[in-house]
């Protein structure tokens, strides 16, 4: 249901949200994402079936998308039907869904490796039944772009009502396809958040839109700004990680190392970025990276933001230790930077909001995993317990909770690796926390116990951000 109402907040225009006949599940899921008062069209799925069309009208959607195997290779093997009963059962199951009074989409399955004309068959049918939409999908993904747009430009030119595709990215075509469907005259796109999908995924909600937008100059109605907060959400829901160099939503998408590309970049972020298509249209910040490859002008710059202004001579010993670290493989962290340059100026540390005194955690197969925090806050000692998933989890929230009104921060990202062998493995944490105003800063610490080193690297995060 988070989901679904973002989607809707994102402006997609409808929502294939389950195949209602599959499970009790699935019926009660789509029930009531279509009763939620959504603005997004919901649809439910359904083969060419009287069962499953009535299952998706029992879940109150708005629009069914109905489907059928129309290649000789799918119809003999898995649905061992004629042609001409495919093309009767097609033709039949539109009929059903329009003497409803619904909307429906009927996909031709495995559209691309059929015979042209008797797919042109099929779809001549569906639309002399009343359909609303043909989609031709290219369920295996084994279509290229110009092949892609000759079939489209071929169906275009036969049927009357709107193309709609779906496909899939086995070769990492999916958004290639289609974009030369639209180039072709399709007027829709399938696409998922962050290309989730069978096997390989689908097209990448993301970079379809974006594509769509930046390059081609072709409005849609989604609200960009809002396409990172989708994007992490869905990831936090199912667990599937983006890669951070997914394009507009991974975490590199608009990181910048090499000394060349960030100097330009600072001066005018056109020149090592697109322009056409900036990290805050999507809900993404820029970040200057700092490794073996940074250039004086990123670090210069990176220590003024926190107050710190070296000389050339003291800049230089900085450059030569972060990049000594850099060289060892390790990712140099902004309170790592912190930490050389003020050692370097021969300057304190500072004054840390929050310091650590005590942390205990509870955790077992039933017993809900929960956190103890014991910190000076502002002079100030709090104690502060929470729950989470797990032990690590809950000291984290805790920790969170406590910083409270003094500063509206979260957890931008979280890593772990073991860096020694065995059992008393030492664990290397690395936090990124963010501001609300999209600022991140990141720390590390080191522990046999992992709870503390997350705590610690946290802790770290925080009182960096806040000294900056």
């Amino acid at each position: 249901m988070d989901i679904a109402h973002q989607l809707d907040k994102l402006g997609v225009d409808a929502i294939e949200s389950g195949f209602p006949i599959s499970s009790k599940g699935d019926l009660e899921s789509v029930r009531s994402i279509a009763s939620a008062g959504l603005s997004t069209d919901v649809c439910g799925l359904a083969r060419v079936l009287r069962k499953d069309i009535d299952a998706c009208i029992d879940a109150g959607v708005d629009m069914i998308h109905t489907f059928v195997s129309t290649s000789d290779v799918q119809r003999i093997h898995t649905i061992k039907k004629s042609r001409e009963e495919v093309l009767e059962m097609a033709g039949d199951a539109v009929s059903y869904i329009k003497d409803h009074g619904m909307k429906c989409m009927f996909s031709a399955m495995d559209a691309t490796r059929t015979d042209m004309d008797y797919l042109l068959d099929i779809y001549r049918s569906v639309e002399d039944n009343g359909c609303d939409i043909i989609n031709v999908p290219d369920t295996v993904g084994v279509m290229s772009p110009s092949r892609m747009y000759n079939l489209i430009t071929q169906i275009d030119q036969e049927i009357n009502i709107p193309i709609d595709v779906h496909c899939h990215n086995d070769f990492g075509l999916a958004v290639a396809n289609s974009l030369m469907a639209f180039e072709a005259g399709a007027s829709q796109i399938q696409v998922t958040v962050n290309g989730l999908g069978e096997r390989a995924g689908n097209a990448d909600l993301a970079e379809t839109v974006m594509s769509l937008q930046s390059i081609y100059g072709a409005m849609t109605n989604i609200h960009t700004q809002h396409i990172i907060e989708t994007s992490r959400m869905v990831e936090r829901y199912t667990g599937i990680k983006i890669s951070p160099t997914m394009p507009i939503v991974g975490e590199n998408a608009f990181a910048h190392e090499s000394g060349i590309h960030t100097h330009g970049v600072l001066e005018k972020s056109d020149t090592f970025e697109p322009g056409i298509m900036t990290p805050e249209m999507v809900g993404h910040t820029r970040r200057i990276v700092l490794g073996k490859h940074a250039g004086r002008h990123a670090i210069k710059k990176s220590l003024e933001s926190a107050g710190l202004s070296p000389t050339d001579e003291q800049l230089t010993e900085i450059i030569t230790r972060i990049k000594s670290i850099a060289d060892k493989g390790k990712r140099i962290t902004d309170a790592d930077l912190n930490a050389v340059a003020l050692a370097v100026m021969g300057k304190p540390a500072g004054e840390e909001l929050i310091r650590l005194k005590e942390l205990s955690v509870m955790t077992g197969n039933i017993i809900t995993p929960t956190a103890v925090v014991k910190a000076v806050m502002d002079n100030e000692e709090m104690i502060i317990s929470n729950t989470g998933v797990g032990p690590v989890d809950a000291a984290l929230k805790a920790v969170e909770e406590m910083i409270g009104e003094h500063a509206r921060v979260k957890i931008h990202d979280f890593r772990i690796e073991a860096i020694s062998g065995g059992s008393d493995a030492l664990a290397e944490v690395i936090i990124g926390v963010e501001d609300e105003n999209g600022r991140i800063v990141t720390a590390r610490s080191a522990s046999a116990d992992i709870v503390i080193a997350s705590v610690d690297a946290l802790i770290t995060a925080i009182n960096t951000m806040l000294r900056k």
